[in-house]
C-alpha cells in the first residue's frame, strides 16, 4: 500500500513538473532574446490597443518596448477622447440635474453657477492621473518606452525621431502597429479648433457656445452636443442620414433616442447636407446646409461648430511601403486571423484593420495577438464587441439589430420590456428607455440586445457575457436577479422573448 502511494505520487510529481515545463516552454517560446540592442516585441502606439498588448507581451516573457509620440501613454482614447469626454459628460450632467431636476426630489438650490475653468481641471487631473497610471504599469511590468515617432525602415527594425532629439534604433524579432486614428477632415472646412473644432478642441472651449452647430450625429457628435446643451449652449446637430446614432445602431432605439434628446433641448435636422462653413466679421459662423431630399438650402448661425463625421486610420509615415505592408480598403492594414500582415513578424491591430473602431475592441485584440505570438489559438466574435453612447440616457447594444436579421432573412423573435415598469427606475425617477431582445426563431439563441437606459453601459456587459456562452433567453429569464435594480428589465424582456410574457409588465 504504502509503496503504490509513493508510486503515485511521482507520478503526479512528474505530471506537475511536465505541467511547469509546457508552461515555460509556451510563455517563453520562439527563444526569445535578452540582448540589450534587440526586443522580442516592439509596439508602435501607446493607446488602449498598443499598451494592453506590450503589458501582456512583457507578462509572457516577451521582452518588449512601446514606442509612441504623443508623450503621454492611452492614446487618443485616454488624451483626447473617450477618458476627458466622460468626465465632462458626468459633470454636465450633475450640473444639469441641480439645474434642472434637484428641485423636483426636495433638493433646493441657490446661488448654482458654473465655473467652467474648475471642470475642465478636474477633467485634465483625471486624464493625467491615468496616464501616468500606464507609465507606472509599464515600469512594473518591465515594458520600456521610447517616447518618439517609430516607423518602419526593415521587417524587423523601427526607427525611432526621439521626442528630445535623436534617434533610436530598435530591432525586433515581432512588430505590432497600434497606431490608431485621427479625426476625418470635412472637404472645404479648416478647423481652428478655437471656432470650428474637432472632437479635441471640442473639450478644451474655453467658455460655453451661446449657439453650436454640431456636424454628424453619431456617437461622438451626440455625446459632446449634450455636454455643450447641459451647459447651457443652444446646440443643432446636422445629420446626413435620416437617423441619429450612427451605424449599428437599432431603429427603434434611435427613434426614442432622438425623442429623449428633443426633450432636453438638442435640436436635429436630419436629412440635411452641409456644404460650407462661413467665418462672419463679427467672428461668428454661417453653416450653409441643404435639405437632401428637397434640395431646399438655408444658413445656420453659430459661435462654434463641431465637425464630426468620422475618424480614418492613422498610418502616416509609419514605412508600410518601405517593408510592402499590404493595405485594403479605406487605409486600413490587411492581417490574417492571427492579426499578422503579409509581411511575417509584423503584425497590426485596433483601428488600423477592420472592425469598429473602438478601445475595447483594440485592447482585446492586443492581448489575443501577442498571445498567438506565443502559439496561443486566436479568436475574437466581433459581432460580440459591445457599443456605448454616453449620453444621458445610455445607449448599449450587442450583437444584430432588427433590420440586419431581417436583410439575412433569419426568423426571430423579439422582446422588449420598458424601464417605466422596472421599480429602480421608478425609484430613481429616470424611467427612459427600454431592453430589447432579439433571438432566434426556433432555438431561442441570442442574437441581439439593445439599450437606452441611464445605465446601459453597464448592462450591456450581462448580454455580452450570455451571448458569448451561446445563452438563449430563457437561460437568462431563469437566472436570479437581485431586487430591486435595473438589471431585471432585461430579465423582463429575455422572458418576453422565451414566453411571450413577462412577469411585471
Amino acid at each position: 500500500m504504502l509503496q503504490h502511494r509513493l508510486s503515485q505520487l511521482a507520478v503526479g510529481g512528474t505530471r506537475r513538473a511536465s505541467s511547469l515545463q509546457n508552461f515555460a516552454l509556451w510563455s517563453t517560446s520562439r527563444g526569445f532574446s535578452a540582448a540589450a540592442d534587440e526586443y522580442d516585441l516592439a509596439v508602435i502606439g501607446g493607446g488602449p490597443g498598443g499598451y494592453v498588448g506590450a503589458i501582456k507581451a512583457a507578462q509572457l516573457g516577451m521582452k518588449t518596448i512601446c514606442v509612441e509620440k504623443r508623450g503621454t501613454l492611452g492614446g487618443t482614447c485616454l488624451n483626447v477622447g473617450c477618458i476627458p469626454s466622460k468626465a465632462l459628460l458626468n459633470n454636465s450632467h450633475l450640473y444639469h440635474m441641480a439645474k434642472k431636476d434637484f428641485e423636483s426630489r426636495g433638493i433646493m438650490v441657490e446661488g448654482l453657477k458654473l465655473d467652467l475653468d474648475k471642470m475642465m481641471a478636474q477633467k485634465s487631473n483625471n486624464v493625467s492621473a491615468l496616464t501616468q497610471g500606464i507609465e507606472g504599469l509599464f515600469k512594473k511590468n518591465k515594458v520600456d518606452y521610447a517616447k518618439g515617432y517609430g516607423k518602419l525602415t526593415a521587417p524587423n527594425t523601427v526607427e525611432v525621431d526621439l521626442s528630445d532629439g535623436g534617434k533610436q534604433t530598435i530591432t525586433a524579432k515581432n512588430i505590432m502597429l497600434a497606431t490608431g486614428s485621427e479625426v476625418m477632415p470635412f472637404p472645404g472646412i479648416d478647423l481652428d479648433e478655437k471656432t470650428i473644432v474637432s472632437s479635441t478642441g471640442a473639450l478644451s472651449l474655453e467658455k460655453v457656445p451661446e449657439k453650436m452647430i454640431v456636424i454628424g450625429a453619431g456617437v461622438i457628435g451626440l455625446e459632446l452636443g449634450s455636454v455643450w446643451e447641459r451647459l447651457g449652449s443652444q446646440v443643432t446637430v446636422v445629420e446626413f442620414a435620416g437617423a441619429i446614432g450612427g451605424l449599428g445602431i437599432d431603429a427603434e432605439v434611435s427613434k426614442t433616442f432622438e425623442r429623449t434628446l428633443k426633450k432636453q433641448g438638442l435640436k436635429f435636422k436630419l436629412n440635411t447636407k452641409v456644404t460650407g462653413v462661413d467665418k462672419k466679421a463679427d467672428g461668428t459662423l454661417g453653416v450653409n446646409v441643404e435639405c437632401v431630399k428637397k434640395g431646399k438650402t438655408s444658413t445656420l448661425d453659430a459661435d462654434v461648430v463641431l465637425v464630426c463625421i468620422g475618424r480614418r486610420p492613422f498610418t502616416d509615415s509609419l514605412g508600410l511601403d518601405t517593408v510592402g505592408v499590404e493595405m485594403g480598403e479605406k487605409g486600413k492594414v490587411k492581417v490574417d486571423g492571427k492579426f499578422q500582415t503579409n509581411v511575417p513578424g509584423i503584425y497590426a491591430i485596433g483601428d488600423i484593420i477592420d472592425g469598429p473602431m473602438l478601445a475595447h475592441k483594440a485592447e482585446d485584440e492586443g492581448v489575443l495577438c501577442v498571445e498567438g505570438m506565443n502559439g496561443a489559438h486566436v479568436h475574437m466574435d466581433y459581432n460580440l464587441v459591445p457599443s456605448v453612447i454616453y449620453t444621458h440616457p445610455e445607449v448599449a447594444w450587442v450583437g444584430k439589430t432588427e433590420d440586419q436579421l431581417k436583410e439575412e432573412g433569419v426568423e426571430y423573435k423579439k422582446g422588449n420590456f420598458p424601464f417605466m415598469a422596472n421599480s429602480r427606475a421608478k425609484t430613481n425617477a429616470d424611467t427612459d428607455g427600454f431592453v430589447k431582445v432579439l433571438t432566434d426563431a426556433k432555438t431561442d439563441k441570442m442574437l441581439g440586445v439593445h439599450m437606452i437606459n441611464s445605465q446601459a453601459g453597464e448592462l450591456i456587459a450581462e448580454a455580452c457575457l450570455a451571448m458569448e456562452y451561446g445563452a438563449s433567453s430563457e437561460d437568462v429569464a431563469r437566472v436570479c436577479h437581485a431586487h430591486p435594480t435595473l438589471s431585471e428589465a432585461f430579465k423582463g424582456a429575455c422572458q418576453q422573448t422565451s414566453t411571450g410574457k413577462s412577469i411585471n409588465f
